[in-house]
C-alpha cells in the first residue's frame, strides 16, 4: 500500500494541465495514478507530460480502480455531477472544480451523497486558503484595523469579452453556470468572506453587456443572457457595509483591489491580475494609525505550507488547498468542502432573486440562505 493519496483525474483541459497536474506532481502527499478525458488524445498528452502511468478508457473504469483513492473532477461544470456521482458511489474521496455544478438542487444532492457515503470532499475555492488571505484574516482577528466598518472589492479581467476563443465557448450559455460572475464572484467572494465574515443582507444587480459572443476561430455567434457584471452591496453585521463589483471584458487596467476599513486602521490588497500568473502576486498594505501612508505587510514565512517551486500564484493557491486536504487541517484552515460550494450556490440564488425583484434580501441563515416569499407583494 502506498502512503500517498493516489489520484485519478477526470478531465485534461487547460486548467488541469496548468494547475492541478503540476500541483499534484509537486506535493509529496500525492501521486497521480491515472487520467481520463472525453478526448483520448488530451488524456494521452496529459499522461505524457506528467509521467502518468495509466490512461483510462472510461470514467467508470477510473473510479472503480483499486489504485485510486481520490478522484479529481476537472471537466466543465455541466459534467461535474455525473462524474461526482460515479466517484462517490465507488467510495472514493472527491475534489470538484468550482462551479460545483449548474444549480442548487444538484449541489444539495451531491453534498448528501458524499456525506451519506462518508467520503472526504473538497471544492476548488482555493483562494480562501492562500497564504495572503489567511494572513489578512488573522490581521483582522488580531485587531490590526479594529472593528470593520466597510469592505470594498473590485475584480476585473481583460478576457471574457464579446470575442472569445473556442476553448472558452462553454462560458457563454447561461445553463452552464460558468460565466464571469459565476466563476470569479464565486472564487473572490468566498475568499473575501473567509477573511471578513459572511454577509447578513445583500442587494445584487447583474448585467449582460455581451449578449452576442463570437468565437474567434470559427466566427460562430452565441446569443447569451449570461451576466458579465455583478454589482453587490450588503451588510456584514455590526453596521459594517459591503460593496463589490465584478466585471469581465475590461480593456485596460484590470486586476484586484480590496479595501478593508476599520475603526483603528485600514488594509488594502491588490493584484495586477484576477487570475495570477508568474510575478502576479498579491500585495498587502496596511496601517493601524491615523492619516498615515499604507505600508507593505509581507506575508510571514510561517504561512507557507508548500515545497519550494517556481509555480505561478494561481497554481500555488491550488497547491495550498490540496496541502490542507492531505494534512487534514481543520477549522478555518480546512480545505473548502462541497458544503461550501453548496452555500455559494444558494448565495447565487439570492443574487438572482434580488436582481429580479430589486429587493435587499436577508441571508442571515447561512446554512440555508432561505429566500422570502415575495409573491404576496
Amino acid at each position: 500500500m502506498s502512503d500517498k493519496i493516489r489520484v485519478g483525474v477526470i478531465g485534461a483541459g487547460n486548467w488541469a494541465l496548468h494547475g492541478h497536474l503540476r500541483v499534484l506532481s509537486l506535493l509529496p502527499e500525492y501521486e497521480i495514478v491515472g487520467v481520463y478525458a472525453r478526448r483520448q488524445e488530451a488524456a494521452e498528452k496529459a499522461a505524457k507530460l506528467h509521467n502518468i502511468k495509466q490512461v483510462f478508457a472510461s470514467e467508470g473504469a477510473l473510479v472503480s480502480s483499486p489504485d485510486v483513492d481520490m478522484v479529481a473532477v476537472l471537466n466543465t461544470a455541466p459534467q461535474h455531477a455525473a462524474s461526482l456521482r460515479l466517484a462517490i458511489a465507488a467510495g472514493k474521496n472527491v475534489y470538484s472544480e468550482w462551479p460545483l455544478t449548474t444549480n442548487t438542487a444538484t449541489a444539495e444532492e451531491l453534498v448528501k451523497l458524499a456525506n451519506d457515503a462518508k467520503v472526504r470532499h473538497a471544492v476548488g475555492l482555493q483562494r480562501r486558503i492562500a497564504p495572503n488571505n489567511r494572513y489578512v484574516r488573522d490581521l483582522i482577528r488580531r485587531g490590526y484595523i479594529g472593528k470593520i466598518r466597510s469592505v470594498r472589492m473590485h475584480i476585473s479581467m481583460n478576457y471574457l469579452q464579446a470575442h472569445r476563443t473556442k476553448a472558452l465557448a462553454w462560458t457563454a450559455p447561461p445553463e452552464n453556470f460558468s460565466g464571469v460572475v459565476q466563476i470569479y464572484a464565486g472564487h473572490f467572494l468566498d475568499m473575501l468572506f473567509a477573511a471578513v465574515g459572511k454577509p447578513v443582507e445583500i442587494y445584487a444587480h447583474m448585467v449582460n453587456q455581451f449578449d452576442k459572443v463570437t468565437i474567434v476561430e470559427t466566427g460562430e455567434v452565441i446569443e447569451t443572457t449570461t451576466a458579465d457584471q455583478l454589482v453587490l452591496s450588503g451588510d456584514l453585521g455590526n453596521n459594517a457595509v459591503l460593496s463589490v463589483h465584478i466585471e469581465g471584458g475590461k480593456r485596460n487596467g484590470s486586476g484586484v483591489q480590496i479595501d478593508i476599513t476599520g475603526d483603528a486602521g485600514d488594509l488594502r490588497i491588490t493584484n495586477s491580475s484576477a487570475f495570477g500568473d508568474l510575478g502576479e502576486d498579491y500585495l498587502i498594505e496596511g496601517s493601524s494609525g491615523n492619516n498615515e501612508d499604507l505600508k507593505e505587510l509581507p506575508v510571514p514565512a510561517s504561512y507557507n505550507w508548500l515545497p519550494e517551486s517556481n509555480l505561478p500564484s494561481s497554481v500555488l493557491e491550488l497547491a495550498n488547498l490540496y496541502a490542507a486536504f492531505a494534512r487534514g487541517f481543520g477549522g478555518d484552515d480546512a480545505a473548502p468542502s462541497l458544503e461550501d460550494g453548496l452555500w455559494l450556490h444558494r448565495l447565487f440564488d439570492a443574487f438572482a432573486r434580488s436582481n429580479e425583484t430589486g429587493r435587499r434580501l436577508s441571508v442571515r441563515d447561512s446554512s440555508k440562505l432561505v429566500l422570502p416569499n415575495l409573491a404576496a407583494d
